[in-house]
């Protein structure tokens, strides 16, 4: 049998599994495994079983993601993360929807302290729903201006997915990180934008609230100003090129712990559950980048990649279209995987034709990253809608996902902007020092 059409066959087996409940960690080294042996026999299948692990799990670059893991735990269980929502209310709350777009810049700032969507729903959630409710919001509005907010935390930094979009693609971590900051704020931007306009046309969905004083609202930065040193000492030093992203991710690490101590509020329990949960999270991603970059080494031995690209670039249609095609795939995986398991599985595939065809690929990383943040809150999968639900269990799954609609136009909305102007992604890192 060809090569190429034992390729085909894989990756048909391995959505059939997904497709079944198996978890991709799962699926993908055994399908590739198993494509191996059909190809070099089981000698070199149970060699390339043996080192392969081990070569991809300790590779340097892959270290930064557990540093930005234990800074949004340990930012959490200081209780940093309530004390940037408390800020915003005090800044926004009194404007139409006030608490809602409290919530997305609550968000876009606990997103500056981990990579995690889920986290960033899951917290914001615990503290902002309770919040909205008793202030009478609508419970579909409020849900769904958390689940929403929640995607912000894979574009801005530290983003674990742009990482993973890093290693994969062997792009500068950087820049795609600096890359990521505009096309965030963008984001929190017009979500706020809509949130307002919403309410002022159905003032039922979000009664206002009383407006902070002036001294209320200088006061209430003063809980936040050690975090912000640290991001900005963070961001600053990746952008001019005096720390990497790996030695970036330890500082802020660091800054976090530090503060946390000096505030009184990161007791021994605390210390430890942080250290816990940033080790579930660490194993689950590394599990499933270790199994994917297996099935990506099977799928290079097959040669479908360069046969996918070569036919791809040779299509008499022009290249939009073809990125429209891609961002649709996109779309269809979204249906059945997260976005680290959904960029881990057709990056491989659908990045060579992208730069052969002339995008960027730090423009292209946060257009997938992007994808990724629409998937996360559209159905059947919808994560972030689920989280939601899980810490709000009284509004219904349903609920939130009518409350997540004006949410994903927007999305859609920043999306067709990034693509029509590609420099609000590229700017940041074409001034950025080289290191």
């Amino acid at each position: 049998m060809e090569p190429i059409i034992i390729g085909y066959l894989s990756l048909a087996v391995m959505t059939i599994l997904i497709v079944m409940g198996m978890h991709i960690a799962f699926v993908t080294p055994l399908v590739a495994f198993m494509g191996i042996v059909f190809l070099k026999g089981w000698n070199v299948a149970f060699n390339m079983a043996g080192y392969l692990p081990h070569g991809i799990a300790a590779h340097y670059s892959l270290s930064v993601i557990p540093l930005f893991i234990i800074m949004g735990y340990l930012g959490f269980f200081s209780g940093l993360t309530r004390d940037i929502f408390l800020t915003a209310r005090q800044w926004f709350g009194h404007l139409p929807g006030g608490m809602a777009i409290a919530t997305t810049y609550g968000c876009a700032g606990f997103a500056a302290c981990t990579g995690s969507s889920v986290a960033s729903a899951a917290v914001m959630g615990r503290m902002a729903i309770p919040e909205m409710q008793k202030f009478g919001y609508h419970p579909g509005f409020a849900a769904g201006a958390v689940a929403a907010g929640g995607t912000i935390a894979t574009l801005i930094p530290p983003s674990v997915p742009l990482v993973i979009y890093g290693i994969i693609t062997e792009q500068s971590v950087g820049f795609l990180l600096m890359a990521g900051l505009l096309p965030g704020i963008l984001s929190a931007v017009i979500y706020a934008f809509m949130i307002q306009a919403r309410v002022k046309l159905k003032p039922s969905l979000a009664p206002p609230l009383p407006k902070a004083s002036w001294k209320e609202r200088i006061v209430s930065l003063k809980s936040t100003w050690g975090i912000l040193i640290i991001l900005t000492l963070m961001l600053g030093g990746i952008y001019s090129g005096i720390f990497t992203p790996t030695e970036a991710g330890g500082a802020g690490a660091a800054g976090v712990f530090v503060i946390g101590l000096v505030s009184r509020r990161l007791n021994y329990q605390k210390f430890k559950n942080a250290l816990l949960d940033t080790g579930r999270a660490t194993v689950m991603i590394f599990a499933i980048i270790v199994g994917v970059l297996i099935f990506v080494r099977f799928l290079a031995l097959t040669g479908l990649p360069a046969a996918f690209s070569q036919a791809v670039v040779e299509m008499p249609v022009p290249r939009v279209f073809i990125l429209m095609g891609i961002l649709g795939l996109f779309v269809f995986l979204g249906m059945f995987l997260d976005l680290i398991g959904m960029m881990l599985l057709a990056l491989p595939i659908v990045f060579p034709p992208v730069i052969a065809l002339g995008y960027d690929p730090i423009w292209f990383g946060v257009i997938v990253v992007k994808m990724g943040e629409i998937c996360l809150i559209t159905p059947p999968v919808g994560l972030n809608v689920y989280v939601v639900n899980s810490v709000a269990p009284d509004i219904p799954t349903q609920t939130i996902f009518w409350g997540i609609v004006p949410f994903l136009f927007m999305d859609v909305l920043t999306l067709a902007i990034l693509i029509a102007f590609p420099q609000i992604v590229t700017f940041l890192p074409s001034m950025m020092m080289p290191g």
